[in-house]
């Protein structure tokens, strides 16, 4: 696996490892592209580090899932997160694009995050440290949602 350029990984102080990033990053900015492999939501596979993604004009269905094979896979989530990720389809190739973009002046040495935005059923306790944390990785429209042993971990802004 080619290594990303700017993008280091690292033990995060947030969960596991991490991608820290080598050089500063501009608001607006691709920090890196991202490559993965496809499935469908019917095939056996392990989404732990996969991207599930819209599946407009796929062909696939709803929803597909990007299974992360290089180093964002340790891109960690974040409540206020520092990055995003934008995807298209690519017709000619018959497979996604995905690519993480900076939301605002990211400094060299700093851990790359995402807004992971769970659906209910997998949310889990965020660790993410942010000001703004809603104490559980979950898409905030999906937080009323959420199972009751969870409750008590969400902190939504009112």
């Amino acid at each position: 696996m080619p290594l990303l350029d700017g993008v280091q990984v690292i033990a995060s102080k947030i969960h596991g490892y991490g991608g820290r990033t080598t050089r500063e990053f501009l608001k607006g900015e691709t920090v890196c592209f991202g490559d993965g492999v496809l499935y469908q939501q019917d095939d056996d596979f392990d989404d732990t580090y996969a991207l599930i993604l819209p599946g407009e004009d796929s062909g696939l269905g709803e929803n597909i899932f990007w299974d992360l094979v290089d180093q964002t896979r340790w891109f960690n989530h974040s409540c206020d997160p520092n990055t995003e990720v934008q995807s298209k389809w690519d017709n000619e190739t018959k497979t996604l694009r995905a690519w993480w973009v900076a939301l605002r002046d990211i400094k060299s040495g700093e851990e790359i995050t995402y807004d992971y935005g769970f659906v209910a059923d997998v949310a889990e306790v965020c660790a993410c440290g942010a000001e703004s944390c809603r104490g559980l990785i979950v898409d905030p429209d999906e937080a009323h949602n959420v199972r009751p042993e969870l409750r008590q971990y969400l902190r939504l802004a009112s």
